[in-house]
């Protein structure tokens, strides 16, 4: 009995409860093959009364009939669909397997076949419906409008589809932001944590990013649309899941190939069971019986489920918990990883450049807080990353910023502007100290030079043309990242290997913090690509884990690539296997156990069907199998098969894959 997963497509109309988010349960008689067992089911346990009771045949045997046909018109017609295309359909065989067992008047026991074949076919639609509906959480986040601002100002409400690159729309608190774009106007705080987990809101004012889906809060901001509708974030996730959804694993396609080749092989065992005893002399009706319950017994609808129902289950898991996996495909090679090689900037560490010291020098008169609001609000008005850190850094220390007057900006030197009626200049050390050669300018230059030998870029700070203190500017380390280097060499049994196009000083003072001891520095692109070559080379089996463009000729020649959503570029999204959209990179380890947690299940459901397909087939041949039972067994190592597989839909799971390294 084979299985398509519902298509999981987003009904952007549908109500939103109290929140925001639609609710999309699907619900279990919306499901036609639900709705054609209950009938079934129903219409048997009508018929089945009659007859026990020694009512007309014609009261029990329209029921019967009415049981065949609601429980079997669907499978039936489908197997003859793929009949005409040259495939026999397991599906066709129980169906004329009921029909044999009424030919020889067994119609109660062809109604149970029909009735027990069409509710497992229901509880396994509706298994995959709640599957989809795992993943469907995923997609259901833009909203289906946004407000859009004309030329004049006017407001129109228009659905998102039709915002164009270059329109302008205004969001209002409380709602959801329309389209990825840039704010042009405003100022509020936006959850985001549906597309990069961040626990608590972000500020968002002129200048920042902001993407469809994400919820505004108590600001309005005027946003310039950056991205079509069908190139958000919100519908790449879509294509990555849609794709998920629809490929098979290569386990998958081997089993359906050999499925074709089996079920051959049954009609041919089938007919033999009936013909030969026939020839030797056998009733009719005992042998067409025996050979009914023999292809019933016999059909590998267990072994066809082995595969998929885990894989996609563990798909589903790991997207509610910010893992997109891109196919059933990338989930099983995933357990096959035994190499890791890593990216530093943006991967192992936040992407982000953060203040870590402040220095002021002594005699200066200023303390660390001075000191960093003096910076700070002199590098207010530029949007270099450095001058984001250095104005963040205040912000987190709660620091009132005077309003800075005669803004400067001059590439590749700094900033300068007046602050408090002071000239405050921040920079590059070694260009705002040229020609200084005193004795303060060079106790700047050795504590600059202590900085960066610690991997820091150190900013220089002057008042007045006097320097008076020296920050330092890094790219902070991920708080997870040294637990998700040992829990992949854990894993895998060998360190991660780092790849970087940092220089080799920053990047042996990162991989000694996180404990990896192979740390490849100064990379190019191509340099990346030979040594994940030379990895695959040795028979190892590589995931590579990076975010920027740089990075994806190695995600597209690695084993399995994995990039970092929220920090990752375009074509690092599109080139990788799987997309860590929440930006914890402990989950890459934890996907990894979740992958072989699914290639385990899936060998034991073919061990599981096998015991029973064998066993079954042995009692027909070699006693008397009762139909019946025949038909218990042979669904109910189908359910169970299903079942089993389904278990990774739970919490549970992903909560055992994440902490499989601890073990």
């Amino acid at each position: 009995m084979t299985s398509t997963l519902i298509s999981p497509s987003v009904d952007r109309g549908a109500a939103l409860p109290e929140g925001g988010a639609p609710r999309r349960r699907t619900r279990v008689f919306t499901l036609p093959e639900v709705r054609w067992a209950a009938a079934a089911t129903v219409l048997f346990l009508l018929a089945l009364p009659l007859q026990l009771a020694g009512a007309p045949a014609w009261a029990w045997g329209t029921s019967y009939a009415l049981s065949y046909a609601t429980g079997g018109w669907e499978p039936g017609w489908e197997g003859l669909k793929a009949l005409k295309d040259k495939t026999l359909d397991v599906d066709l065989l129980m169906i004329v397997a009921a029909l044999g067992a009424a030919a020889i008047g067994q119609v109660m026991d062809g109604a149970l076949l029909i009735v027990i074949f069409a509710t497992s076919g229901a509880l396994e639609a509706l298994a995959t419906a709640r599957t989809a509906d795992s993943v469907r959480g995923l997609l259901d986040l833009a909203p289906a409008t946004a407000t859009r601002l004309d030329a004049d100002g006017g407001e129109v409400t228009v659905p998102v589809e039709e915002l164009a690159v270059g329109d302008t729309v205004l969001v209002r608190p409380g709602e959801r932001v329309g389209a990825d774009g840039r704010v042009l106007d405003g100022a509020s705080d936006v959850d985001q944590a549906t597309i990069t987990g961040e626990p608590l809101p972000v500020a968002k004012e002129p200048g920042d990013e902001v993407f469809a889906g994400t919820l505004n809060g108590t600001g309005a901001l005027r946003v310039r649309v950056e991205r079509d509708a069908s190139d958000s974030v919100i519908a790449r996730i879509v294509r990555m899941v849609e794709e998920a959804s629809e490929t098979k694993a290569p386990t998958q396609l081997f089993i359906e190939k050999v499925e074709q080749r089996y079920s051959l092989g049954m009609v041919a065992a089938t007919l033999a069971v009936f013909l030969v005893p026939l020839a030797l002399g056998a009733a009719l009706a005992g042998s067409l019986l025996r050979a009914m319950t023999f292809m019933i017994v016999a059909s590998p609808c267990a072994v066809v489920l082995a595969t998929m129902p885990p894989l996609l289950s563990a798909i589903a898991n790991a997207g509610r918990h910010g893992v997109l996996v891109k196919s059933a495909v990338v989930m099983e090679r995933l357990g096959q990883v035994d190499a890791v090689a890593l990216d530093k900037t943006g991967t192992l560490t936040e992407g982000t450049p953060r203040v870590t010291d402040i220095r002021p020098l002594a005699g200066s008169g200023l303390g660390e807080s001075d000191l960093l609001a003096l910076a700070a609000a002199a590098e207010h008005p530029s949007e270099h990353p450095l001058a984001r850190a250095v104005v963040d850094a205040a912000r987190e220390r709660g620091l009132v910023l005077t309003v800075a007057e005669n803004f400067d900006s001059t590439p590749g030197v700094g900033v300068t502007a007046s602050v408090d009626g002071r000239v405050i200049a921040v920079g590059a050390p070694a260009r705002l100290l040229q020609g200084e050669p005193d004795a303060t300018a060079a106790r700047m230059l050795v504590l600059a030079g202590e900085l960066e030998d610690g991997g820091r870029t150190a900013v220089l700070v002057e008042a007045d043309g006097v320097p008076v203190g020296v920050l330092g500017i890094a790219d902070r380390l991920r708080p997870d990242a040294a637990a998700t280097v040992a829990f992949l060499t854990a894993l895998t049994g060998t360190a991660p290997v780092l790849l970087t196009g940092d220089n080799p000083r920053a990047a042996a003072r990162l991989a000694a913090e996180v404990g990896i001891d192979d740390a490849r520095a100064g990379l190019l692109p191509q340099h990346k690509v030979n040594a994940v070559k030379e990895l695959e080379g040795a028979g190892r089996k590589v995931l590579v884990v990076g975010d920027g463009v740089n990075d994806a000729p190695a995600l597209a020649a690695a084993h399995t690539g994995v990039a970092m959503g929220r920090a990752g570029s375009d074509l690092a999204l599109e080139t990788a296997d799987a997309v860590i959209v929440r930006d914890e990179l402990a989950t890459v380890p934890a996907v990894i156990a979740l992958s072989r947690r699914a290639r385990k299940l899936v060998v034991q459901n073919l061990v599981i069907a096998g015991v029973f397909i064998t066993g079954l087939v042995i009692w027909d041949l070699a006693g008397a199998l009762p139909l019946p039972l025949g038909v218990l067994g042979h669904e109910g190592s189908t359910v169970i098969v299903g079942l089993n597989g389904l278990r990774l839909l739970r919490d549970a799971a992903w909560k055992r894959a994440a902490s499989a390294g601890a073990r």
